[in-house]
């Protein structure tokens, strides 16, 4: 799992020419905070880090039917100076090293590092780091899926044209599940990220 942006955007998609592209294949995106693991606010600390005991195995189902796995997360605690990036790659370095262990792997993590009121290329809802994955890894955005906790999740999802948003009730799911059910309809809501594989493998 690597966390580039050392300019404070995380990757700047990289163009190359169509004949050399991949196959296309399918991913799921996946939000960080309240999806693959609690949100406690602004996480910051190895020490506050409970990722949630069905992660590892729902990923890995993911994962062995073929899925590229992608982290897309707002961290705008580095803009609002409660932390550094520094701070956030030592906290994704051991989520990866606990999910690793149950063969788990993520071909990238995009973040964005802004406060909500500073410009920012990725900041969900932008799709932005779904059509950089799209042009450096060859994913079809199309029979993809992103998951979240979060209304601004499920419209990046929308805004880059993904099979499926699917919100699930953990972190502040339940939340937006009450407060927002008109925007729901066209999103799948689920209990958690475990429900959620099984959805996508079920329909795949």
């Amino acid at each position: 799992m690597k966390a580039d942006g050392s300019t404070g955007i995380a990757n700047t998609a990289i163009e190359l020419p169509v004949g050399k592209l991949q196959k296309t294949t399918a991913a799921v995106f996946l939000d960080r905070d309240g999806v693959l693991i609690e949100d406690r606010g602004y996480v910051s600390r190895v020490e506050d880090v409970v990722i949630f005991p069905w992660t590892a195995r729902s990923l890995r189902m993911l994962y062995d039917s073929g899925y590229k796995l992608f982290v897309v997360t707002n961290q705008s605690g580095i803009g609002r100076g409660y932390y550094t990036v520094e701070d956030m790659e030592r906290v994704n370095r051991h989520i990866e090293e606990v999910l690793s262990r149950d063969g788990v792997q993520f071909e990238r993590v995009y973040f964005a590092p802004e406060a909500p009121d500073q410009p920012s290329r990725g900041r969900k809802p932008s799709p932005q780091f779904l059509f950089d994955a799209r042009d450096e890894f060859g994913i079809d955005l199309k029979s993809s899926y992103m998951i979240g906790d979060k209304l601004t999740d499920l419209e990046c999802g929308w805004n880059a044209g993904v099979a499926r948003s699917i919100l699930v009730r953990t972190g502040y799911g339940a939340e937006v599940e009450k407060a927002c059910r008109e925007r729901l309809r066209d999103a799948l809501v689920v209990d958690d990220l475990y429900a959620a594989a099984e959805w996508i493998l079920g329909r795949r």
